[in-house]
């Protein structure tokens, strides 16, 4: 009778040896699904802050191409072509975050210019029970929108001299602006006025 105990449990070792292989693998593979998923998370803040990062930088870069298309009543050629010139600034966000910059385009789009970034980042899941993970990086993207907030908006020729004196615009929520061509506010004043930057969905 002992001797038949001592050989169910012979038998049951090598059950129970699969059984915590199993377990440890579902152990590691949990966690390199977590991983990837914190990675990716990751990544995507990164995008996210490199794309807002080049939208803030291409409004701070209209100031002086907005003033000079004023006076001689350029406004609306300039909304409708101005340039996206921010992806510098991408670049360096992404990097702040663990990730670097594989693309950063511009979408223009008249009175609403978008900027898609995409991003990689530097760190590899790498999990011990998934094949190849060690050159698996997270891949991500984010767009960023630049939007003229003031569509309506007029100027006056005070002398009748074909040159425009004052312009007015009407923005979103209320809020109304004034600029003088002969005598502009500086653009930090009044770029966050006329212009909003926010993320959007691709």
């Amino acid at each position: 009778m002992r001797h038949r105990l001592r050989t169910d449990a012979g038998q049951a070792f090598p059950i129970y040896v699969v059984m915590v292989a199993g377990l440890l693998f579902l152990a590691f593979a949990f966690f390199a699904v977590g991983k990837a998923a914190a990675l990716r998370n990751g990544a995507q803040g990164a995008a996210d802050a490199a794309a807002l990062a080049a939208a803030q930088q291409t409004r701070e870069q209209f100031g002086a191409p907005f003033y000079a298309s004023l006076p001689g009543k350029m406004l609306d050629p300039f909304l409708n072509a101005h340039p996206v010139l921010g992806c510098p600034a991408a670049y360096g966000l992404a990097s702040a975050n663990r990730a670097h910059v594989t693309t950063c385009q511009p979408l223009p789009g008249g009175l609403r210019d978008r900027i898609r970034v995409e991003v990689e980042g530097r760190d590899a899941v790498d999990s011990p029970v998934v094949p190849d993970t060690e050159k698996t990086f997270p891949e991500t993207e984010a767009t960023a929108v630049i939007e003229f907030r003031c569509p309506d908006w007029e100027s006056v020729d005070f002398n009748d001299d074909g040159v425009q004196d004052m312009y007015f615009f009407s923005c979103r929520g209320g809020e109304m602006l004034e600029i003088e061509p002969a005598s502009p506010p500086p653009w930090s004043k009044v770029s966050k006025i006329l212009y909003d930057v926010h993320l959007v969905d691709k």
